[in-house]
């Protein structure tokens, strides 16, 4: 009977646990990663042909055009369709699909007597078709000759030829056919362009023209100079010397007229990101602060 005498636990060293308890349990980290739900039969089936098709090296090989596809859970062959993504399309590659010569409804704003002319490359698709300069949207023209101070106030391109009466600035540009971007023009019609640019400034002699974008003035540079490639290591933004002034007029070796002051800046289209918003205020500000000292002497306004 002292077999089935109670007595109570004798304490030890070890504790005594589940089997379960006592075996390693894997951490969340290993069970996030080696656990997961069981895949669809779709799924399961494309992870069969992914293991299948891995060469190797460990790189995927693409399936055949002819793979008849995978079997659903009823056994039925369903075929599979590669999924393609489409590619965005760059501005130059939808440039050349638009037409050559689209409508232009934009005209030069010129006449004699003017205090300042920009100069753009050619007109945008949607300044072709409006008439008034520097309309797309995200063009900063229209910003900077305001914040830069060549104007009072913000203009809207729909004001373009309102510019010559208010200010006495005019617009034209180095080529005339309209394109999506300047990609779109080639070499050979910057060349002709620089030529023309250069007698419509000797015709109507205006006291200044902006460059609006260095493209513009190394083809004009490059026609100056007789060469065909923009080599000029001392490049800068700004007023340029009187020799490389545009519209400069000889006769019989005798210089007639000097040319008109000539200012580089950069360009305002919104595909030119080169520069910060500041650094491009920058360029155009002196350019800006010689106008506003031609509106504030009335008498200056009026030479030439």
């Amino acid at each position: 009977m002292e077999q089935f005498k109670y007595s109570p636990l004798k304490q030890s060293d070890t504790v005594r646990r589940s089997p379960r308890l006592s075996s390693p349990r894997p951490s969340i980290l290993s069970k996030s990663k080696n656990a997961s739900a069981s895949p669809s039969p779709r799924k399961r089936s494309r992870v069969r042909q992914d293991d299948e098709n891995e060469e190797d090296n460990g790189s995927i090989v693409k399936q055949e055009e002819n793979d008849p596809g995978f079997k659903s859970s009823t056994g039925d062959v369903i075929p599979t369709t590669p999924r393609s993504r489409k590619r965005r399309t760059t501005t130059k590659e939808r440039s050349l699909k638009d037409p050559y010569n689209p409508v232009n409804n934009l005209v030069d704003s010129l006449r004699p007597g003017l205090t300042l002319v920009c100069i753009g490359l050619n007109p945008g698709l949607m300044t072709a078709a409006t008439g008034h300069a520097y309309a797309h949207p995200s063009n900063r023209f229209w910003h900077l000759l305001h914040t830069s101070g060549i104007t009072p106030k913000k203009h809207l391109p729909s004001e373009t030829r309102d510019l010559m009466d208010l200010y006495q600035i005019g617009n034209t540009n180095i080529c005339a056919r309209p394109t999506r971007s300047g990609d779109g023009l080639s070499k050979q019609e910057m060349e002709e362009g620089a030529a023309i640019l250069d007698k419509k400034i000797a015709i109507y002699r205006p006291e200044a023209v902006v460059i609006v974008g260095k493209g513009i003035w190394e083809a004009i540079w490059m026609a100056k100079k007789g060469q065909k490639k923009f080599n000029d290591p001392s490049f800068h933004w700004g007023w340029q010397d009187e020799e490389m002034q545009l519209g400069r007029i000889w006769e019989d070796g005798k210089l007639l007229w000097s040319g008109a002051k000539t200012f580089v800046a950069t360009s305002t289209s919104g595909l030119a990101a080169t520069l910060t918003p500041a650094e491009k205020l920058a360029i155009w500000k002196p350019l800006g602060d010689w106008m506003t000292a031609r509106r504030e002497d009335p008498r200056q306004l009026g030479e030439s």
